[in-house]
């Protein structure tokens, strides 16, 4: 009773290289170098933490030093062997660079190394955690590390090795070490137990194992720990999860459930057990994302690697399976994605439960949101085709004609009473379209008015006079040129970012939209406006067409082809331009953009 409690992680530390767990190739280069007697005087031992660098450091010295070395398997019982196991700094001095990392440590392990070695050939400094000395330490031991006196070794241990200067990495043999694997953490838990009789499960052993992040300390430690609570039961995996505050395989099944049938009621309510039950909002979401991860491998990776990436049971992996039949991987990837940012918010806010509720509530929303993030992507894809256009695309490489023009190649005009000078104009070339083109891009045509089947730029004159806002009428003429226009689309460049902004964010937009609204007829029009593209074509307003006369006013006027009202019509406009603007016209060059606009805008004049 009076016999002092040895913790079974310094209990089972190893005594000899053949008893190194998992680091094969540590051991055979050790070995092979005292065999054949080539012995560094500098070494740096690399790895993540509870992988035996330092006890590999503590047998490499007792190999080195043990009254029958070199050799490979230390005798344990000389002075030097009893020295180094009980940490006696005799010949072998353990430094913790954490707490001695200023250039006056360095300079006192300096000063010492010129003193010979008691009982053992070299003298050995084992420098754990170097990466914490300074720049200046570092740079002090420099010298006598590249070229230090003679049976004197350095053995540097970090877990950091990013952190070590180069010169100093360049300067020893270095040895990386590997976590170490599940499957050998298990076997030596499994030795520890039955020699110290804990009576625990494979399962549990798993569970440790795979906690411990692929660190022999630290499985040994949490063994330790469990230990306590043997009793007739065998140690579960239960238990490992109340002491670890970890939350149960079952109950993640069941909130996970809730999650993929979008029921939020349902994962609110078992929320709140798990939350009484004293588990943290950060561990809840920690352990539903690890939960998700591992329903993502079952669901995309062959059966004969998932218990190697997963570490769970069958009957573990059956529910899995079963749960990922109802799930689609890019929902399972959304859900991790968002588990990981309320992961985040918890950590950040002064009121993690709230967040907590959200994110679950959020997670159980599965089917909406997945199907507005679907429907999402769809509408960016629309919008993309519609800027960037096929080639046979209405305003990009044919000549400008109105989209729903095709149309009046297939179905009759329906009868007109007025005279034939309203119908559209249409040059010869642009009537014979292959059937096919017209089939390809032609939409479905919404309930539109005739004026749908006009030139675009006469469209853009009558859009034009539906603005209702003289200034915003004066900023279109002057910088934009319309793309496309027509009932289903209207796109329009404008060649200047600031405007672009009124008229995608600003009071403009709304302007825009109820003046093509109106000349359409309908109230839902999709008004996309932009900066230019290389591929627009610019467009010059065409003033509206006259009212045709009765046909006994001017007969005549109905034998006039279609090319001749196009002429007529632009040169009733440059006569009306003419002599509106004759005189600002003459001095245009000699001004700016802006001045021109400001003319345009109050309507008036430029003077000598």
């Amino acid at each position: 009773m009076n016999e002092k409690y040895i913790p079974l992680y310094r209990k089972y530390r190893p005594q000899k290289l053949e008893e190194l767990v998992g680091q094969e190739h540590i051991k055979n280069a050790l070995s092979n170098a005292i065999a054949l007697n080539k012995i560094s005087h500098a070494y740096l031992f690399t790895g993540p933490r509870g992988t035996g660098k330092t006890s590999t450091a503590r047998i490499f010295a007792k190999s080195l030093n043990c009254k029958n070395g070199p050799t490979i398997s230390p005798c344990g019982e000389c002075e030097s062997c009893v020295d180094i196991a009980n940490a006696v700094p005799m010949d072998v001095i353990e430094i913790d660079a954490a707490s001695n990392r200023k250039v006056e440590d360095t300079q006192n392990i300096l000063e010492k190394i010129l003193y010979a070695p008691v009982y053992g050939k070299y003298k050995i400094y084992i420098i754990d955690e170097v990466h914490m000395l300074s720049n200046t330490a570092f740079n002090s031991l420099l010298k006598t590390l590249e070229e230090p006196p003679e049976n004197v070794i350095f053995i540097l241990a970090t877990t950091e090795v990013h952190k070590v200067l180069d010169t100093i990495k360049s300067r020893c043999q270095r040895f990386d070490f590997r976590r170490i694997t599940t499957d050998d953490i298990v076997k030596h838990l499994r030795y520890i137990s039955d020699v110290e009789k804990i009576n625990i499960t494979d399962d549990a052993l798993f569970t440790i194992a795979k906690n411990s992040a692929g660190g022999m300390r630290d499985s040994i430690a949490l063994l330790d720990q469990l230990s306590i609570l043997g009793g007739e039961n065998a140690i579960d995996t239960e238990d490992i999860n109340k002491l670890l505050g970890r939350i149960s395989f079952d109950v993640l099944n069941k909130l996970s459930d809730a999650v993929i049938a979008s029921k939020p009621q349902d994962a609110i309510e078992m929320l709140e057990n798990v939350y009484n039950s004293g588990n943290e909002p950060v561990q809840i979401l920690s352990n539903l994302l690890d939960y998700l991860k591992n329903l993502l491998i079952v669901k995309n990776c062959r059966q004969e690697i998932i218990f190697e990436l997963t570490q769970l049971n069958e009957a573990q992996l059956k529910a899995l399976k079963g749960q990922s039949e109802n799930i689609e991987t890019h929902q399972i990837v959304s859900l991790i994605d968002k588990c990981a940012d309320y992961i985040k918010e918890v950590k950040l806010t002064n009121n993690p439960r709230l967040w907590l509720e959200v994110g679950i509530i959020d997670l159980a929303n599965l089917s909406e949101n997945t199907s507005l993030a679907d429907l999402q992507k769809r509408i960016n894809v629309l919008e993309s085709a519609q800027i960037h256009s096929a080639p046979h695309g209405p305003s990009y490489k044919t000549p400008p004609a109105p989209v729903s023009k095709p149309e009046i190649i297939h179905k009759p005009e329906p009868k007109k009473t007025e005279p034939v000078m309203q119908e559209p104009a249409k040059p010869a070339e642009s009537v014979k379209p292959e059937p096919q083109i017209v089939e390809d891009f032609a939409p479905m045509p919404k309930a539109q008015s005739a004026d749908s089947s006009a030139d675009i730029s006469v469209l853009w004159g009558k859009l034009l006079d539906n603005i209702s806002s003289p200034p915003t009428k004066s900023l279109l003429k002057q910088w934009a040129n319309p793309v496309e226009l027509s009932p289903e689309s209207v796109v329009i460049s404008i060649n200047s970012e600031n405007l672009l902004k009124q008229f995608v964010e600003g009071n403009k937009r709304k302007i825009l939209t109820d003046a093509v609204n109106n000349l359409f007829a309908q109230s839902d029009s999709n008004v996309l406006v932009r900066l230019p593209q290389p591929d627009d074509k610019p467009v010059k307003a065409a003033a509206p067409k006259p009212k045709a006369a009765p046909p006994s006013a001017e007969p005549v006027r109905e034998e006039k082809t279609p090319d001749a009202e196009i002429v007529s019509d632009e040169e009733i406009q440059d006569a009306r331009e003419t002599a509106t603007f004759s005189k600002a016209k003459n001095f245009t060059s000699m001004h700016s953009d802006m001045v021109n606009m400001v003319v345009d805008l109050f309507d008036g004049k430029l003077l000598d």
